[in-house]
């Protein structure tokens, strides 16, 4: 009879029933007696993270007319929706189009009785100087390459001077309404102004957006990233702790377990596990291990940034870094939606010299787009882990 599979979680498993509730649901699919091994409370605290969030808070400023925009600090989750580089001409063709489109579409909207009004006096060629003009010190605007956003502005900038030319308000826009050199000055002034309120609209929309999106995301998920980062920070620091857990679970089955090629383990680890199993089967006195399965794992990445000791030398970039005999086989299984999976038999070789085994998980629909701990659940990787330990014979019999 054969020993069982050890089962080593990664980051963030903090319940140890609900752990071994999934290495149960594992092992009836896979066929194998597996041992779940549990570390989690060893790992970091995240009981505060809270405290360390940033407080989301609306700005209660308000836009006034003729009044200049304040700065605006572009937030980085902001600028992300911007563009570094754009092409300003076509920028001002959309803003162009919308401005002919509006004001067109005003003027053939009202009664012959305000065709005498001052919207003869908007010339469109004109407005699109003025645009050029003060469109360089726009903050948001000029870095937008959203087609939508810029035929609004053009829009709610034609409609605004639209209203301008139909006010009554004589005394303030006799120039406007009768012409003269002084008409100009006001065209421009208005245009600037106007431009200048939709670009602060602009901004102050993104960053509400961007604001709120940030909080949610924070307190979503800041448990979860403390949880994660804070785990890898944990083990690096206090790897001997987390060796010494495994070596007590595998100890309760059974002391000789591991100690030597003539009783090794078999091991399934997901993500940070796995790194755990590879330096425990290269450390310098070895946990000896028969096979290996990681799924979601990343002990080659981490290898490659920070060679991990024991029996590894680094890596050098051109030839795979030699594993000990005491890790006799590894199967590393990847999904690629999951960007913490990384693969192995371009870092590592086996002792025998054959590389350890990638095998690629087809993406499943219904796991969404965070997949890093949907590798429990997959048919395919219970059926991997079943074949691979059914058929591995102790080194000793080989």
């Amino acid at each position: 009879m054969k020993d069982p599979v050890f089962v080593i979680h990664g980051v963030a498993n903090r319940d140890r029933d609900e752990f071994t509730a999934a290495v149960s649901a594992l092992a009836a699919a896979a066929g194998v007696d597996m041992v779940p091994v549990h570390w989690g409370d060893l790992g970091a605290r995240d009981r505060f993270i809270d405290a360390a969030l940033p407080v989301y808070r609306t700005d209660t400023d308000t836009l006034r007319d003729g009044e200049a925009p304040g700065p605006v600090m572009a937030k980085p989750f902001a600028a992300a929706l911007l563009t570094e580089t754009v092409d300003e001409v076509g920028q001002l063709s959309l803003v162009d189009a919308a401005v002919r489109e509006q004001l067109s579409a005003g003027n053939d909207a009202e009664d012959e009785g305000l065709r005498d009004s001052g919207r003869d006096q908007l010339d469109p060629d004109e407005i699109l100087e003025y645009v050029r003009e003060a469109w360089a010190d726009t903050e948001w605007l000029c870095r937008t390459d959203d087609a939508q956003l810029l035929r609004e502005t053009g829009r709610s900038l034609a409609r605004s001077l639209l209203d301008e030319a139909d006010s009554d308000y004589d005394d303030l826009y006799d120039g406007l309404r009768g012409g003269g050199a002084d008409a100009h000055s006001r065209v421009r002034s208005l245009v600037r102004r106007r431009l200048q309120d939709l670009d602060r609209v602009a901004g102050a929309a993104v960053q509400a957006v961007g604001a709120r999106l940030n909080h949610a995301v924070r307190s979503r998920f800041g448990p979860g990233t403390t949880r994660f980062l804070g785990d890898v920070l944990v083990y690096q620091r206090h790897r001997d702790a987390v060796h010494a857990r495994v070596r007590q679970v595998i100890d309760e089955v059974h002391p000789d377990l591991g100690r030597s090629s003539s009783r090794p383990v078999r091991i399934v680890a997901h993500s940070l596990g796995g790194v755990i199993a590879v330096d425990m089967a290269t450390a310098t006195v070895p946990l000896w291990t028969e096979s290996l399965i990681t799924f979601g794992s990343q002990a080659a990445f981490f290898h490659v940034c920070d060679p991990r000791g024991g029996q590894l030398t680094p890596y050098g970039g051109s030839t795979p870094v030699h594993l000990p005999a005491s890790l006799n086989r590894w199967t590393n299984l990847w999904e690629p939606l999951d960007i913490l999976a990384f693969v192995a038999s371009k870092v590592f070789q086996l002792h025998d010299g054959t590389a350890p085994v990638d095998l690629p998980v087809s993406h499943q629909a219904s796991t969404g787009m965070w997949t890093h701990s949907a590798y429990w659940n997959l048919p395919y990787v219970a059926s991997v882990i079943g074949d691979v330990m059914r058929q591995g014979q102790p080194m000793g019999t080989q």
